[in-house]
């Protein structure tokens, strides 16, 4: 499974490892504790609904992207700092990736998980 970002009729992979975290256990516990992550690693928290959805950086020692995303469409992006980023927006499906990863992702484009 890899992750796909696609603009203007162009496609890119954003993160060819990719770890869903399906569990409430996963969901709450996200990347806490982890010491770093790999460049081309995203974590997607899926739901079945649309809903205000928020992160934290507690225990959290690295920067991440963090897209917010409505069916495949982005609808916000944010840098999240190590140990104190917060952010919350409406979604149905949150991707963290490494920071700098999402650097050409822009609200209003795709970005989906592709079966291999």
């Amino acid at each position: 499974m890899r992750l796909e970002h696609r603009s203007g009729g162009e496609r890119a992979t954003l993160a060819s490892d990719v770890e869903v975290a399906d569990t409430f256990l996963s969901r709450a516990r996200g990347l806490m504790f982890r010491r770093s992550i790999p460049d081309d690693y995203a974590m997607v928290f899926e739901f079945d609904e649309a809903d205000s959805r928020d992160l934290h950086m507690v225990f959290v020692p690295f920067d991440l992207d963090a897209l917010w995303l409505v069916g495949d469409e982005v609808v916000k992006k944010k840098r999240l700092r190590a140990w104190r980023g917060l952010g919350a927006a409406t979604a149905d499906t949150v991707v963290e990736l490494p920071a700098g990863a999402a650097d050409g992702v822009e609200t209003g484009d795709t970005v989906r998980l592709v079966e291999e």
